[in-house]
């Protein structure tokens, strides 16, 4: 009876075994069909980011300008520290919020963020933003997700293809 119950879950575990190596496998030429489809989507969502982008802004009277890569910022006060470089520790304080106003993530809880610029581990908006400031800066971004969290999001508070806005103070660069 015990080997018979063995020899009987040892036949179902290899019976529902799949060969992957049968799972047809796509050629270049199949794959590259969808570029074209793909690309016209990924257009077009850009588009529509930053006109929810722009509307938002203003809105709320801010005065925002877009660099090349797509982000969108305003620095609203000025320090007189010196200008931030690759290769430097940034330390901020700051303020993560979705364009419905829900508070993300923030420095009053989690404390000062802290990174090396130029070296990831941070939102690419946040990489380009950084760079146009000076210690004492307070700026605001507005990052669409191609310069945020993606496709997405950040698997906890940050939902999928979500434009998130930064407000920030440079305190400090090492």
């Amino acid at each position: 009876m015990k080997y018979s119950i063995i020899l009987l879950i040892f036949i179902i575990l290899f019976a529902c075994n799949n060969d992957h190596s049968q799972k047809k496998q796509l050629t270049k030429k199949e794959l590259d069909k969808y570029d074209k489809p793909l690309e016209a989507a990924n257009r077009y969502l850009s588009i529509v980011d930053a006109e929810r982008i722009e509307n938002f802004a203003k809105r709320r009277n801010w005065n925002m300008q877009k660099t090349k890569g797509g982000l969108w910022y305003e620095i609203y006060e000025h320090g007189k520290g010196k200008k931030a470089k690759e290769g430097q520790t940034a330390l901020l304080n700051y303020k993560i919020s979705l364009l419905d106003g829900t508070l993300c993530y923030s420095s009053d809880s989690l404390g000062a963020k802290t990174f090396v610029i130029g070296h990831g581990g941070v939102e690419s908006g946040l990489e380009e933003g950084i760079l146009m400031l000076r210690e004492g800066d307070k700026a605001r971004f507005i990052m669409p997700p191609f310069r945020a969290h993606g496709l997405l999001g950040d698997m906890r508070k940050i939902p999928a293809r979500s434009i998130i806005v930064y407000e920030l103070e440079l305190l400090k660069l090492k």
